[in-house]
Protein backbone atom coordinates (compact mmCIF):
# COMPACT_ATOMS: atom_id res chain seq x y z
CA UNK A 1 0.00 0.00 0.00
CA UNK A 2 1.00 3.36 -0.91
CA UNK A 3 0.68 5.46 2.54
CA UNK A 4 1.16 9.08 2.89
CA UNK A 5 -1.06 12.29 4.54
CA UNK A 6 -3.87 12.50 1.94
CA UNK A 7 -4.06 9.17 0.81
CA UNK A 8 -4.30 5.79 1.12
CA UNK A 9 -4.73 3.51 -1.86
CA UNK A 10 -3.08 0.43 -3.75
CA UNK A 11 -1.03 2.05 -6.15
CA UNK A 12 -0.82 5.91 -7.14
CA UNK A 13 1.11 4.70 -10.34
CA UNK A 14 -2.35 3.39 -11.91
CA UNK A 15 -3.45 6.84 -12.16
CA UNK A 16 -2.88 7.47 -15.96
CA UNK A 17 -5.01 4.64 -16.91
CA UNK A 18 -7.79 5.65 -14.16
CA UNK A 19 -7.88 9.19 -15.75
CA UNK A 20 -8.92 7.65 -19.49
CA UNK A 21 -11.37 5.84 -17.42
CA UNK A 22 -12.64 9.38 -15.68
CA UNK A 23 -12.94 10.81 -19.58
CA UNK A 24 -14.94 7.74 -20.52
CA UNK A 25 -17.59 8.40 -17.98
CA UNK A 26 -17.18 12.08 -18.30
CA UNK A 27 -18.26 11.56 -22.25
CA UNK A 28 -21.46 9.43 -20.96
CA UNK A 29 -22.34 11.96 -18.37
CA UNK A 30 -24.00 15.50 -20.19
CA UNK A 31 -26.42 16.34 -16.74
CA UNK A 32 -22.96 16.62 -14.65
CA UNK A 33 -21.26 18.31 -17.03
CA UNK A 34 -23.81 21.15 -17.11
CA UNK A 35 -23.98 21.37 -13.41
CA UNK A 36 -20.06 21.62 -13.18
CA UNK A 37 -19.62 24.08 -15.57
CA UNK A 38 -22.30 26.35 -13.66
CA UNK A 39 -20.04 25.28 -10.10
CA UNK A 40 -17.03 26.62 -11.59
CA UNK A 41 -18.56 29.87 -12.57
CA UNK A 42 -20.96 30.28 -9.45
CA UNK A 43 -18.94 28.16 -6.57
CA UNK A 44 -21.65 27.23 -4.40
CA UNK A 45 -19.78 25.20 -1.93
CA UNK A 46 -16.77 27.49 -1.47
CA UNK A 47 -14.85 26.47 1.34
CA UNK A 48 -17.23 22.94 2.25
CA UNK A 49 -15.56 19.79 4.30
CA UNK A 50 -17.73 16.92 2.08
CA UNK A 51 -17.31 13.64 3.82
CA UNK A 52 -18.07 10.58 0.98
CA UNK A 53 -18.79 7.01 1.82
CA UNK A 54 -19.24 6.15 -2.00
CA UNK A 55 -18.50 3.09 -4.42
CA UNK A 56 -15.04 4.23 -5.67
CA UNK A 57 -15.85 4.02 -9.67
CA UNK A 58 -15.06 5.79 -12.61
CA UNK A 59 -18.31 7.74 -12.10
CA UNK A 60 -17.50 8.91 -8.76
CA UNK A 61 -14.78 10.52 -10.29
CA UNK A 62 -16.63 12.67 -12.09
CA UNK A 63 -19.10 13.51 -9.03
CA UNK A 64 -16.24 14.16 -7.14
CA UNK A 65 -14.81 16.93 -9.24
CA UNK A 66 -18.48 18.29 -9.80
CA UNK A 67 -17.70 19.06 -6.46
CA UNK A 68 -14.69 20.52 -6.56
CA UNK A 69 -15.08 22.09 -9.19
CA UNK A 70 -18.11 24.28 -6.95
CA UNK A 71 -15.43 24.91 -4.15
CA UNK A 72 -15.90 22.05 -1.84
CA UNK A 73 -13.31 19.81 -0.19
CA UNK A 74 -14.04 16.60 -0.69
CA UNK A 75 -12.51 13.40 1.21
CA UNK A 76 -13.80 10.30 -0.35
CA UNK A 77 -13.48 6.45 0.82
CA UNK A 78 -15.32 3.34 -0.76
CA UNK A 79 -18.59 2.14 0.35
CA UNK A 80 -17.89 -1.33 -0.08
CA UNK A 81 -14.66 -3.60 0.46
CA UNK A 82 -14.91 -4.91 -2.90
CA UNK A 83 -15.96 -2.33 -5.53
CA UNK A 84 -13.16 0.35 -5.72
CA UNK A 85 -11.79 0.80 -9.11
CA UNK A 86 -7.86 1.12 -8.05
CA UNK A 87 -6.93 3.20 -10.85
CA UNK A 88 -9.65 5.92 -10.66
CA UNK A 89 -9.02 6.47 -6.93
CA UNK A 90 -5.08 6.24 -8.41
CA UNK A 91 -6.00 9.36 -10.30
CA UNK A 92 -8.18 11.33 -7.64
CA UNK A 93 -5.39 10.83 -5.17
CA UNK A 94 -2.86 12.49 -7.44
CA UNK A 95 -5.34 15.13 -8.20
CA UNK A 96 -5.10 15.87 -4.66
CA UNK A 97 -8.17 14.71 -3.84
CA UNK A 98 -7.74 13.07 -0.03
CA UNK A 99 -9.13 9.67 -0.91
CA UNK A 100 -8.65 6.25 1.37
CA UNK A 101 -9.71 3.15 -0.86
CA UNK A 102 -8.19 0.58 -2.45
CA UNK A 103 -10.26 -3.33 -3.96
CA UNK A 104 -9.53 -5.81 -1.48
CA UNK A 105 -9.86 -4.35 2.42
CA UNK A 106 -10.27 -6.08 5.30
CA UNK A 107 -13.41 -4.88 7.52
CA UNK A 108 -11.02 -3.56 9.69
CA UNK A 109 -8.94 -1.80 6.74
CA UNK A 110 -12.89 0.01 5.67
CA UNK A 111 -13.62 1.36 8.95
CA UNK A 112 -10.32 2.70 8.99
CA UNK A 113 -10.83 4.51 5.80
CA UNK A 114 -14.37 5.42 7.24
CA UNK A 115 -12.59 7.03 9.99
CA UNK A 116 -10.25 9.24 7.94
CA UNK A 117 -13.48 10.46 6.04
CA UNK A 118 -14.59 11.90 9.71
CA UNK A 119 -10.53 12.72 10.73
CA UNK A 120 -11.60 15.72 8.13
CA UNK A 121 -14.86 17.25 9.85
CA UNK A 122 -17.28 17.21 7.21
CA UNK A 123 -19.78 19.79 6.96
CA UNK A 124 -22.31 17.54 4.77
CA UNK A 125 -22.00 13.74 4.23
CA UNK A 126 -22.84 11.66 1.23
CA UNK A 127 -23.78 8.21 2.29
CA UNK A 128 -23.96 5.11 0.03
CA UNK A 129 -25.37 2.93 2.69
CA UNK A 130 -25.08 4.88 5.91
CA UNK A 131 -22.22 3.33 7.09
CA UNK A 132 -20.57 6.99 7.57
CA UNK A 133 -23.46 8.37 9.29
CA UNK A 134 -23.78 5.57 11.78
CA UNK A 135 -19.76 5.49 12.78
CA UNK A 136 -20.58 9.40 12.99
CA UNK A 137 -23.30 8.82 15.31
CA UNK A 138 -22.24 5.59 17.21
CA UNK A 139 -18.40 5.90 17.79
CA UNK A 140 -17.24 9.79 16.62
CA UNK A 141 -20.19 11.55 18.26
CA UNK A 142 -17.77 14.69 18.29
CA UNK A 143 -18.03 15.22 14.37
CA UNK A 144 -21.52 15.60 15.35
CA UNK A 145 -21.54 19.26 15.69
CA UNK A 146 -19.95 20.56 12.77
CA UNK A 147 -21.99 18.85 9.85
CA UNK A 148 -25.32 20.57 8.71
CA UNK A 149 -26.99 17.43 7.15
CA UNK A 150 -26.16 14.64 4.76
CA UNK A 151 -27.46 12.87 1.60
CA UNK A 152 -27.84 8.97 1.07
CA UNK A 153 -27.68 7.25 -2.02
CA UNK A 154 -29.07 3.57 -1.62
CA UNK A 155 -31.96 1.95 -0.31
CA UNK A 156 -30.59 0.07 2.03
CA UNK A 157 -29.48 3.36 3.69
CA UNK A 158 -32.36 4.83 3.45
CA UNK A 159 -34.12 2.10 5.29
CA UNK A 160 -31.16 2.12 8.16
CA UNK A 161 -31.64 6.40 8.68
CA UNK A 162 -35.51 5.82 8.77
CA UNK A 163 -34.99 3.05 11.51
CA UNK A 164 -32.51 5.65 13.40
CA UNK A 165 -35.08 8.27 12.89
CA UNK A 166 -37.97 6.06 14.33
CA UNK A 167 -35.45 5.49 17.51
CA UNK A 168 -34.67 9.21 17.95
CA UNK A 169 -30.97 8.69 17.08
CA UNK A 170 -30.43 10.74 13.91
CA UNK A 171 -28.79 14.09 14.88
CA UNK A 172 -29.14 16.06 12.09
CA UNK A 173 -30.95 16.07 8.43
CA UNK A 174 -30.27 13.56 5.63
CA UNK A 175 -31.98 13.84 2.13
CA UNK A 176 -33.29 10.59 0.53
CA UNK A 177 -31.32 10.74 -2.63
CA UNK A 178 -32.55 7.22 -3.59
CA UNK A 179 -36.09 8.16 -3.35
CA UNK A 180 -35.82 10.34 -6.33
CA UNK A 181 -38.08 9.51 -9.34
CA UNK A 182 -34.57 10.04 -11.23
CA UNK A 183 -32.71 7.79 -9.04
CA UNK A 184 -34.50 4.80 -8.42
CA UNK A 185 -37.00 4.98 -11.56
CA UNK A 186 -33.53 4.63 -13.90
CA UNK A 187 -30.76 4.21 -11.87
CA UNK A 188 -32.25 1.51 -9.48
CA UNK A 189 -34.31 -0.37 -12.36
CA UNK A 190 -31.95 0.18 -15.78
CA UNK A 191 -28.91 0.35 -14.05
CA UNK A 192 -28.72 -2.65 -11.39
CA UNK A 193 -31.06 -4.57 -14.44
CA UNK A 194 -27.89 -4.22 -16.76
CA UNK A 195 -25.07 -3.84 -14.31
CA UNK A 196 -26.14 -7.59 -12.10
CA UNK A 197 -26.38 -9.56 -15.51
CA UNK A 198 -23.11 -8.09 -16.20
CA UNK A 199 -21.52 -9.16 -12.96
CA UNK A 200 -22.88 -12.49 -13.20
CA UNK A 201 -21.85 -13.52 -16.77
CA UNK A 202 -18.22 -11.88 -15.90
CA UNK A 203 -18.22 -13.99 -12.95
CA UNK A 204 -19.65 -17.33 -14.27
CA UNK A 205 -19.59 -17.22 -18.28
CA UNK A 206 -22.93 -19.27 -18.32
CA UNK A 207 -25.73 -18.82 -20.83
CA UNK A 208 -28.79 -17.58 -19.03
CA UNK A 209 -31.11 -18.87 -22.19
CA UNK A 210 -33.42 -21.52 -20.98
CA UNK A 211 -32.21 -21.22 -17.26
CA UNK A 212 -34.51 -20.65 -14.15
CA UNK A 213 -33.69 -17.63 -13.29
CA UNK A 214 -34.94 -16.80 -9.47
CA UNK A 215 -35.05 -13.67 -8.10
CA UNK A 216 -35.54 -12.30 -4.66
CA UNK A 217 -37.60 -9.72 -4.26
CA UNK A 218 -39.24 -7.00 -6.46
CA UNK A 219 -38.54 -3.67 -5.45
CA UNK A 220 -37.26 -1.00 -8.14
CA UNK A 221 -33.77 -2.90 -8.60
CA UNK A 222 -35.00 -6.42 -8.27
CA UNK A 223 -37.21 -5.56 -11.18
CA UNK A 224 -34.62 -4.36 -13.64
CA UNK A 225 -33.01 -7.48 -12.70
CA UNK A 226 -36.38 -10.10 -13.65
CA UNK A 227 -36.82 -7.81 -16.67
CA UNK A 228 -32.91 -8.02 -17.97
CA UNK A 229 -32.66 -12.21 -17.68
CA UNK A 230 -36.01 -12.32 -19.19
CA UNK A 231 -34.65 -10.54 -21.78
CA UNK A 232 -32.12 -13.18 -22.08
CA UNK A 233 -34.02 -15.94 -22.65
CA UNK A 234 -34.61 -17.14 -18.75
CA UNK A 235 -37.28 -18.40 -17.22
CA UNK A 236 -37.86 -15.69 -14.29
CA UNK A 237 -39.21 -16.46 -10.97
CA UNK A 238 -40.05 -13.71 -7.97
CA UNK A 239 -40.25 -14.49 -4.64
CA UNK A 240 -41.52 -12.00 -2.47
CA UNK A 241 -42.77 -10.95 1.54
CA UNK A 242 -44.82 -7.84 0.09
CA UNK A 243 -48.18 -8.94 -1.69
CA UNK A 244 -48.52 -5.31 -3.52
CA UNK A 245 -45.05 -6.47 -5.13
CA UNK A 246 -45.75 -10.00 -5.60
CA UNK A 247 -48.97 -9.01 -7.37
CA UNK A 248 -47.33 -6.34 -9.69
CA UNK A 249 -44.59 -9.21 -10.61
CA UNK A 250 -47.51 -11.23 -11.27
CA UNK A 251 -48.83 -8.75 -13.63
CA UNK A 252 -45.88 -8.54 -15.44
CA UNK A 253 -45.73 -11.85 -16.35
CA UNK A 254 -43.37 -13.61 -13.78
CA UNK A 255 -43.97 -17.01 -11.48
CA UNK A 256 -44.45 -16.00 -8.14
CA UNK A 257 -44.24 -18.73 -5.36
CA UNK A 258 -42.30 -18.93 -1.89
CA UNK A 259 -38.20 -19.51 -2.09
CA UNK A 260 -38.54 -23.05 -0.34
CA UNK A 261 -40.52 -23.93 -4.13
CA UNK A 262 -38.43 -22.22 -5.87
CA UNK A 263 -35.24 -23.81 -4.28
CA UNK A 264 -35.53 -26.55 -6.11
CA UNK A 265 -36.16 -25.14 -9.69
CA UNK A 266 -33.70 -22.47 -9.44
CA UNK A 267 -30.39 -22.51 -11.54
CA UNK A 268 -29.23 -18.96 -10.27
CA UNK A 269 -30.68 -17.03 -7.68
CA UNK A 270 -30.07 -13.28 -6.91
CA UNK A 271 -30.96 -11.40 -3.82
CA UNK A 272 -31.92 -7.76 -3.83
CA UNK A 273 -34.03 -6.95 -1.18
CA UNK A 274 -31.96 -4.87 1.96
CA UNK A 275 -32.69 -7.69 4.28
CA UNK A 276 -31.01 -10.45 6.02
CA UNK A 277 -30.67 -14.07 5.41
CA UNK A 278 -32.99 -13.98 2.63
CA UNK A 279 -31.42 -17.07 1.29
CA UNK A 280 -31.25 -19.18 4.09
CA UNK A 281 -30.25 -22.78 4.78
CA UNK A 282 -32.99 -24.08 4.34
CA UNK A 283 -33.43 -22.80 1.31
CA UNK A 284 -29.80 -24.01 0.40
CA UNK A 285 -30.45 -27.93 1.79
CA UNK A 286 -33.25 -27.88 -1.37
CA UNK A 287 -30.91 -26.55 -3.92
CA UNK A 288 -30.06 -28.82 -7.04
CA UNK A 289 -26.21 -29.08 -7.27
CA UNK A 290 -24.43 -26.75 -9.38
CA UNK A 291 -26.96 -23.48 -8.33
CA UNK A 292 -25.28 -19.88 -8.39
CA UNK A 293 -25.75 -17.89 -5.69
CA UNK A 294 -25.55 -13.72 -5.99
CA UNK A 295 -26.43 -10.69 -4.22
CA UNK A 296 -27.27 -7.03 -5.57
CA UNK A 297 -27.91 -5.59 -2.75
CA UNK A 298 -25.90 -3.58 -0.67
CA UNK A 299 -24.37 -5.07 2.45
CA UNK A 300 -23.31 -9.06 1.67
CA UNK A 301 -26.07 -10.36 4.63
CA UNK A 302 -28.68 -11.70 1.93
CA UNK A 303 -27.26 -15.07 1.80
CA UNK A 304 -26.43 -16.87 5.16
CA UNK A 305 -22.63 -17.28 4.00
CA UNK A 306 -22.73 -18.48 7.98
CA UNK A 307 -24.66 -21.31 7.00
CA UNK A 308 -23.36 -21.92 3.66
CA UNK A 309 -19.54 -22.56 5.02
CA UNK A 310 -21.26 -24.72 7.98
CA UNK A 311 -23.28 -26.86 5.06
CA UNK A 312 -19.89 -27.59 3.13
CA UNK A 313 -16.72 -29.77 3.69
CA UNK A 314 -14.52 -26.95 1.60
CA UNK A 315 -14.12 -24.55 -0.81
CA UNK A 316 -12.20 -23.18 -4.01
CA UNK A 317 -11.98 -20.52 -6.56
CA UNK A 318 -12.75 -21.96 -10.00
CA UNK A 319 -12.22 -18.39 -11.29
CA UNK A 320 -12.35 -14.50 -10.37
CA UNK A 321 -15.27 -14.02 -7.96
CA UNK A 322 -16.39 -17.64 -8.39
CA UNK A 323 -16.12 -20.29 -5.42
CA UNK A 324 -17.40 -23.18 -5.08
CA UNK A 325 -18.51 -25.04 -2.03
CA UNK A 326 -18.74 -28.64 -1.66
CA UNK A 327 -21.66 -29.89 0.27
CA UNK A 328 -21.41 -32.40 2.89
CA UNK A 329 -23.98 -34.33 0.62
CA UNK A 330 -22.24 -34.35 -2.58
CA UNK A 331 -23.94 -30.88 -3.98
CA UNK A 332 -22.00 -28.34 -5.22
CA UNK A 333 -23.01 -24.42 -4.91
CA UNK A 334 -21.28 -21.50 -6.37
CA UNK A 335 -21.18 -18.29 -4.41
CA UNK A 336 -20.54 -14.84 -7.14
CA UNK A 337 -18.57 -12.46 -5.65
CA UNK A 338 -18.33 -13.42 -1.83
CA UNK A 339 -22.15 -13.06 -1.46
CA UNK A 340 -20.98 -8.51 -1.77
CA UNK A 341 -22.87 -6.42 -4.71
CA UNK A 342 -21.84 -8.74 -7.68
CA UNK A 343 -22.49 -5.70 -10.13
CA UNK A 344 -19.65 -3.74 -8.36
CA UNK A 345 -17.37 -6.65 -7.20
CA UNK A 346 -17.29 -8.83 -10.81
CA UNK A 347 -18.56 -6.21 -13.11
CA UNK A 348 -18.11 -1.96 -13.21
CA UNK A 349 -21.57 -1.13 -11.54
CA UNK A 350 -24.16 1.10 -13.37
CA UNK A 351 -24.01 2.36 -16.59
CA UNK A 352 -22.26 5.95 -16.55
CA UNK A 353 -25.49 7.39 -18.28
CA UNK A 354 -27.86 6.33 -15.36
CA UNK A 355 -25.59 7.14 -12.15
CA UNK A 356 -25.52 10.36 -14.22
CA UNK A 357 -28.81 11.39 -12.80
CA UNK A 358 -28.51 9.98 -9.41
CA UNK A 359 -25.31 12.17 -8.69
CA UNK A 360 -26.70 15.20 -10.36
CA UNK A 361 -28.84 14.46 -7.51
CA UNK A 362 -26.40 14.02 -4.64
CA UNK A 363 -24.80 17.54 -6.27
CA UNK A 364 -27.63 19.79 -6.42
CA UNK A 365 -28.79 18.76 -2.90
CA UNK A 366 -25.30 19.01 -1.76
CA UNK A 367 -25.95 22.46 -2.62
CA UNK A 368 -29.19 23.40 -1.55
CA UNK A 369 -28.59 21.44 1.53
CA UNK A 370 -25.64 24.39 2.17
CA UNK A 371 -27.53 27.37 1.13
CA UNK A 372 -30.61 26.51 2.54
CA UNK A 373 -31.87 26.98 5.80
CA UNK A 374 -31.30 24.23 8.90
CA UNK A 375 -33.49 21.18 8.28
CA UNK A 376 -35.01 19.17 11.43
CA UNK A 377 -33.12 15.98 12.53
CA UNK A 378 -34.92 13.17 10.15
CA UNK A 379 -35.04 11.77 6.68
CA UNK A 380 -36.64 14.45 4.18
CA UNK A 381 -37.55 13.92 1.03
CA UNK A 382 -35.40 15.67 -2.48
CA UNK A 383 -37.16 18.78 -3.66
CA UNK A 384 -39.31 18.59 -6.56
CA UNK A 385 -37.67 21.00 -8.74
CA UNK A 386 -34.33 19.14 -8.33
CA UNK A 387 -35.80 16.11 -9.17
CA UNK A 388 -37.42 18.08 -12.26
CA UNK A 389 -34.15 19.93 -13.04
CA UNK A 390 -32.15 16.93 -13.26
CA UNK A 391 -34.89 15.29 -15.73
CA UNK A 392 -34.38 18.31 -17.75
CA UNK A 393 -31.02 18.31 -17.99
CA UNK A 394 -30.62 14.61 -19.27
CA UNK A 395 -33.17 15.20 -22.25
CA UNK A 396 -31.46 18.33 -22.76
CA UNK A 397 -27.98 16.72 -22.73
CA UNK A 398 -29.70 13.73 -25.31
CA UNK A 399 -31.38 16.20 -27.30
CA UNK A 400 -34.83 15.82 -27.03
CA UNK A 401 -37.57 18.44 -26.63
CA UNK A 402 -41.22 17.95 -24.87
CA UNK A 403 -44.21 20.08 -24.68
CA UNK A 404 -44.77 22.78 -22.43
CA UNK A 405 -48.31 23.66 -21.11
CA UNK A 406 -50.19 26.65 -22.35
CA UNK A 407 -51.33 29.29 -20.09
CA UNK A 408 -54.71 28.02 -20.83
CA UNK A 409 -53.94 24.07 -19.72
CA UNK A 410 -52.67 25.30 -16.10
CA UNK A 411 -55.59 27.41 -15.65
CA UNK A 412 -57.56 24.26 -16.32
CA UNK A 413 -55.50 22.15 -14.45
CA UNK A 414 -55.59 24.56 -11.07
CA UNK A 415 -59.00 25.04 -11.31
CA UNK A 416 -62.16 22.57 -10.36
CA UNK A 417 -65.41 24.68 -11.97
CA UNK A 418 -64.85 23.07 -15.34
CA UNK A 419 -65.99 19.64 -16.07
CA UNK A 420 -68.00 18.12 -18.88
CA UNK A 421 -69.76 20.34 -21.10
Amino acid sequence: MTFVEDYKIKDVGLADQGELLIEWAEAHMPVLGQIRRRFEEERPLEGVRLGACLHATKETAVLVRTLEAGGARVVLCGSNPLSTQDEVVAALARAGTPVYAWRGQTTEEYYWCVNRVIDHKPMITMDDGADLVSTIHSKRTEALEGVKGGSEETTTGVIRLRAMEADGALRYPIIAVNDTYTKYLFDNRYGTGQSTIDGILRATSVLLAGKTFVVCGYGWCARGIAIRARGMGSNVVVTEVNPLRALEAVMDGFRVMPLKEAAPLGDIFVTSTGDVNVIDREHMELMKSGAILANAGHFNVEINLKALEEMSTGKRRMRPNLEEYRLKDGRRIYLLAEGRLVNLAAAEGHPSEVMDMSFANQALVAEWLWKGDKLEPRVHEVPEEIDATVARLKLRGMGIEIDELTDEQRRYLSSWKEGTT
